[in-house]
């Protein structure tokens, strides 16, 4: 097959077994970037054919060479921003899986919704607390994707001006706190065939915001626990068959959307909407991840969506590796490549 000319990389981190593991079951080579402290871990699985072992991930601009003569495809996720940066991964010169122009987007917290606004999706209240009057409880998450880390909870003003103080100079955004069911919806979108596809869903598990919960709120009393949002673990859920169709038109309407704001390629490939569901069942969106999210992790041999559309395990890193290799076959890989 063509593709056997190509090989799968990714960093070692974040959601790079089913990267490799959906590349390996689709015909390609597999390497792994990783740290010496997770080398024996990844080399304990069959299907990672090569092993880059660096000091530490933020010097992979070095090997960018190394990995050009093996003819590599660049997997991004959640890791490649968090560890790079944005500008090392707008910079990089290797074949990138996805369009490199969405990084700017996703980055910035006020673009992010003014294109989920564009879009006609639901969001929450945004606040300028320095401009106006601001109704509790908020949210204030600071920039970047770092897994829910710089996220806290106030409940009136004097408890903001006192947590606010740590954030520094740090960017962030103030957002109304929506009550109801987080619902993570992960999406597939191939620009060789126009079809958006529902891959998956989950919902996180954050520590302690998820173990506050488990104390019954007369044990909460006097207890000085503040809530944080740091992602320890995913779990799957299914959504109301009634329900579906909304979720589905909402990535119809990001994708459209990003194609008026960010350029003609616009977002493609897997993507996710992070939602809170309301008790009389309305969508609010609160943030876009532009590539694969760790959520997926949990569906490495598909779930009950991928299942409907595929009929065969489909993990959504092996969704990106059917697309690479439909693409090379169809001699249409420029389409797919940032």
């Amino acid at each position: 097959m063509k593709n056997n000319k190509h090989t799968i990389a990714t960093l070692g981190s974040h959601s790079s077994l089913q990267i490799l593991k959906g590349a390996k079951d689709e015909g390609f080579k597999t390497l792994i970037i990783t740290t010496k402290e997770r080398e024996e871990f990844y080399k304990s699985f069959p299907f990672i054919d090569e092993f880059i072992t660096l000091a530490s991930f933020s010097d992979f601009p070095s090997i960018e060479d190394k990995l050009k003569e093996k003819n590599v495809i660049i997997i991004p996720h959640g890791s490649f921003v968090a560890h790079l940066g944005t500008e090392k991964n707008k910079n990089m010169k290797l074949p990138y899986y996805g369009n490199k122009s969405v990084l700017d987007w996703e980055e910035d917290r006020r673009q992010q919704r003014e294109w989920l606004s564009k879009a006609g999706i639901n969001v929450p209240k945004q606040y300028d607390f320095e401009h106006e009057p601001v109704t509790y409880p908020i949210i204030v998450k600071s920039y970047g994707a770092a897994g829910g880390k710089g996220y806290f909870y106030a409940k009136n003003k004097t408890d903001f001006e006192k947590k606010i103080i740590a954030f520094g100079n740090k960017k962030f955004i103030i957002q109304e706190y929506v009550i109801g069911v987080p619902l993570y919806i992960h999406y597939f979108y191939s620009p060789l065939t126009d079809k958006l596809e529902i891959m998956s869903m989950d919902r996180r598990y954050e520590t302690n915001a998820d173990g506050i919960g488990r104390i019954p709120l007369l044990g909460q009393e006097g207890l000085d626990i503040e809530p944080s949002y740091v992602v320890v673990g995913n779990s799957d859920l299914v959504l109301r068959e009634s329900m579906l169709p909304e979720a589905y038109d909402m990535g119809r309407k990001t994708i459209e959307a990003s194609r008026k704001l960010i350029d003609k390629k616009g977002i493609f490939g897997p993507f996710c909407l992070e939602t809170i569901i309301t008790p009389d069942a309305k969508f609010y969106v609160l943030e876009i991840s532009c590539r694969i999210v760790a959520g997926t992790n949990i569906f490495t041999n598909g779930s009950p969506y991928s299942w409907l559309y595929y009929n065969e395990p489909m993990s959504t890193g092996r969704r990106i590796a059917r697309e690479i290799k439909i693409a090379i076959e169809k001699n249409k890989l420029p389409l797919i490549l940032g």
